[in-house]
């Protein structure tokens, strides 16, 4: 095949030594130049930054594997049974994966067959955005129109949707994510029937995989369409009974915009969800972050118009960020722009604010008489009390005075 397209220039990353002198290993001698594929080249296409380079090419596992070595290049047996192998160039790391062809799949997983024909490899990938190649000057090859519906914002399966399914569940997923990350305008209705036709086995996926790609769509701007979608088509409601609090993400996102914050995961899918998604499988640091921006006792004490000594006290309590991120949330959930002016404010406060390290430690406590155990935890814990009515003010002197009497007042 011709190629169909070419980049208008080439992105830097393509010209870095260490991508030249990968594409130079793996064309030696009479070998076929491999080729870019997937989401480096989709990304290059609309100027998007490109995070890892994919390479495919036509020689076996075990021909790459020997160009490596004779150029002195390391690499790793990533996923060799599958094709891939890990090429690593100055410590970056390149994916290497021959050219392949689905023989079985069973909706989870495929079996593979190696092929020499581009055309087939393109044909066994989900979407037409993701079935793009390119040579290292830049010539596009397209064998499924990816690069019009790439501009156009359309996500399309290639071939049958309902049959691309079939062979990996995951992909009903897969099309809300790229929906969110790439599309624009409707989304393909040809796409949605089959996901929502397909959407009953979506429970037999691994937890470890629907997170991914969950997490993954809750990272785009346009995250509340696609999920509007998944709602519309069925699709939703095999993940969660829950009804989704769409728009208060929207106003979510919108809010990070414009507060200049940084992208969270569990703060979008607190805003999203008041309860766990039991087909989530979360890491134990994600879990914990969550259950604070879910945590009944702090959500009660952001209110419009708190003070900066209630903004102090939930800063000593939580910490700026999960303070941060409560606000934001309360803000996303007011309807009233007034109101989430007011919360822009406080989230300003909570931002600045630096409180002072507690004075008093336990040896200070032990120094007074008291031993080591409950009793000296006591004393700290009311010392503590006194220091936080004061609003952060008292030194270690007079909280060290104030101790003095805790400790000689002792049963009176």
């Amino acid at each position: 095949m011709e190629a169909a397209h070419r980049l208008k220039s080439l992105p830097a990353w393509m010209a870095d030594p260490e991508t030249e002198e990968l594409v130079a290993a793996l064309s030696a001698g009479d070998a076929e130049p491999p080729r870019f594929v997937g989401g480096c080249v989709r990304d290059a296409l609309i100027n998007r930054k490109v995070y890892d380079i994919d390479l495919a090419t036509p020689l076996v596992p075990d021909a790459v594997m020997a160009l490596l070595q004779k150029a002195k290049i390391k690499y790793a047996k990533t996923g060799v049974e599958h094709g891939t192998v890990t090429a690593i160039v100055n410590k970056q790391p390149f994916e290497v994966t021959t050219l392949r062809r689905d023989i079985e799949t069973d909706g989870r997983h495929a079996k593979v067959t190696f092929t020499d024909n581009w055309c087939e490899d393109a044909a066994r990938r989900d979407f037409t955005v993701n079935a793009l190649f390119c040579d290292l000057e830049g010539n596009i090859y397209d064998y499924f129109g990816g690069v019009k519906d790439l501009h156009a914002g359309l996500i399309r399966f290639i071939g049958d949707a309902e049959e691309r399914i079939t062979e990996d569940v995951l992909r009903i997923l897969r099309f809300f994510r790229f929906y969110a990350h790439y599309g624009r305008g409707a989304a393909d209705a040809r796409a949605l029937e089959a996901c929502g036709r397909m959407a009953e086995k979506i429970p037999a996926l691994s937890q470890e995989r629907i997170t991914y790609e969950f997490l993954r769509l809750l990272e785009a701007e346009r995250a509340p369409g696609a999920l509007r979608y998944m709602e519309e088509s069925g699709v939703m409601r095999r993940l969660t009974e829950q009804n989704p609090a769409i728009d208060v993400l929207e106003r979510l996102i919108t809010l990070e915009a414009a507060w200049d914050t940084d992208f969270d995961a569990m703060r979008r899918l607190a805003a999203l969800f008041s309860e766990d998604v039991p087909l989530l499988r979360l890491s134990r640091v994600q879990e914990k972050h969550l259950a604070r921006l879910r945590d009944q006792d702090w959500l009660k004490k952001i209110w419009p118009e708190m003070t900066g000594f209630e903004i102090r006290q939930c800063v000593f309590d939580m910490g700026n960020d999960i303070l941060r991120d409560l606000i934001q949330l309360a803000a996303a959930r007011a309807a009233e722009n007034s109101v989430r002016e007011k919360y822009r404010g406080l989230y300003l406060e909570a931002t600045s604010c630096r409180l002072p390290r507690f004075p008093v430690t336990g040896k200070d406590v032990i120094k007074l008489g008291v031993p080591e155990g409950k009793e000296l935890g006591v004393f700290l814990k009311q010392v503590e009390t006194w220091w936080r009515d004061r609003d952060f003010r008292s030194g270690r002197t007079e909280c060290l005075e104030y101790l003095k009497s805790c400790v000689e007042n002792e049963g009176d």
